[in-house]
């Protein structure tokens, strides 16, 4: 596993992003794990977050793309950030976009938030997780009405490896209706492989019994 998959999922403990427990997922689902982005709060844990994603993009898609594009809300410090991180670690300068939620009547009018998008734009997005893929059925159709864009992939912080609406991972399904690559910078797998008995910030993260409730989920949830 590659030293910064191994640094960020230690990050994602430290920032108390990446729980483990028992949480009820939107889905209903019980989960033994959560992850929640909103927590990630001060500038030097935004400056790293950024970092990350801009390591995992160069590996998976290069950088010979336009414009980072971030769904509201959450997408959008992901998007400002990982384009300064792309500046500062790879020097090429990146466009971040994002979308509002409301559509603005004034001023800076329109649905974008950051750069506008132009025809022939190649563009990224970015997301913190995706259980289901909702937020895609919402931010593809925004992407489109825009301008003739081509979409390069998807990035996410975590891959659940869970089923999303049918048998695969909501990754894997994404990648399948809308024929873009979806990839996430670590998986659940590669988390268990750091942390299980493995001190992390002094103490052990997944013991025993949350191994065993993980493979008690996965064996109900799991993607095939």
């Amino acid at each position: 596993m590659e030293a910064y998959k191994q640094e960020f999922i230690e990050f994602m403990v430290e920032s108390q992003v990446l729980k483990f427990g028992e949480f009820t997922l939107k889905s209903g689902r019980k989960s033994p794990f959560f992850m929640n982005a909103g927590a990630y709060v001060t500038g030097t844990q935004l400056r790293r977050l950024g970092e990350y994603y801009a390591k995992a993009i160069h590996d998976n898609y290069g950088l010979d793309f336009d414009v980072l594009f971030g769904p509201a809300y959450k997408g959008i410090p992901l998007s400002v950030a990982t384009t300064m991180a792309i500046s500062e670690l790879y020097g090429k300068d990146i466009r971040y976009c994002s979308n509002r939620k409301e559509v603005k009547d004034h001023g800076d009018t329109g649905i974008l938030l950051g750069s506008k998008l132009k025809d022939g734009d190649r563009v990224v997005i970015i997301e913190d997780v995706t259980t289901s893929g909702k937020s895609i059925e919402e931010t593809f159709p925004i992407l489109k009405e825009q301008a003739n864009v081509e979409i390069k992939g998807l990035m996410v912080s975590l891959n659940r490896m869970e089923r999303g609406k049918g048998d695969k991972s909501a990754l894997e399904e994404i990648q399948e209706k809308y024929g873009f690559p979806a990839n996430a910078i670590v998986t659940m797998e590669e988390v268990v492989e750091k942390l299980y008995n493995q001190e992390c910030g002094g103490k052990v993260i997944i013991d025993d019994a949350i191994k065993a409730a993980i493979d008690a989920y996965y064996e109900q949830y799991g993607a095939k």
